[in-house]
């Protein structure tokens, strides 16, 4: 399974923030939103990934505050990114490796999509669902020795 097939299903709506966004205002942005994680974006290039784990490191950090500062200071500068071809196992490896719970999806520079550690445990699931269910089907319709 390709991430492009994910995509297809997940839709295409990104919350995007540029470096020089408050913090407070990417941290809003986040609640409202009730997600995890924005792109960072400055002159229509990815250049970082603001997450729940980089605000709780900031909050950390002011003792308990979002402070003054901008997402610049506190977002990942270097996140690693996948293409729509990538396959899914591949995504599952790098997501564990790094500890990524967000994966920006590229293409030639072009941002497409993110992709969650929730969007890829849901898609092994309903692979599996899947298969297994197609592996009952196949079991009870085997053929008897009688049958042949």
């Amino acid at each position: 399974m390709k991430v492009s097939e994910i995509l297809k299903v997940k839709g295409n709506i990104l919350y995007t923030v540029t470096p020089d966004t408050p913090m407070l205002q990417a941290v809003n942005t986040m609640a409202e939103k009730d997600i995890g994680s924005l792109v960072v974006m400055e002159f229509g290039e990815l250049v970082g990934m603001l997450t729940f784990r980089e605000v709780m490191k900031t909050v950390h950090l002011n003792n308990g505050a979002v402070g003054n500062e901008t997402v610049r200071k506190h977002m990942d500068d270097h996140p690693i990114t996948i293409t729509p071809d990538t396959d899914i196992n591949e995504v599952r490896r790098l997501m564990l490796e790094r500890h990524a719970r967000y994966v920006p999806v590229v293409n030639a520079k072009t941002l497409l999509g993110v992709m969650s550690f929730y969007d890829v445990a849901k898609a092994v699931f309903e692979a599996q669902s899947f298969e297994n269910k197609m592996l009952k089907a196949y079991i009870r319709d085997w053929p008897t020795e009688g049958d042949e």
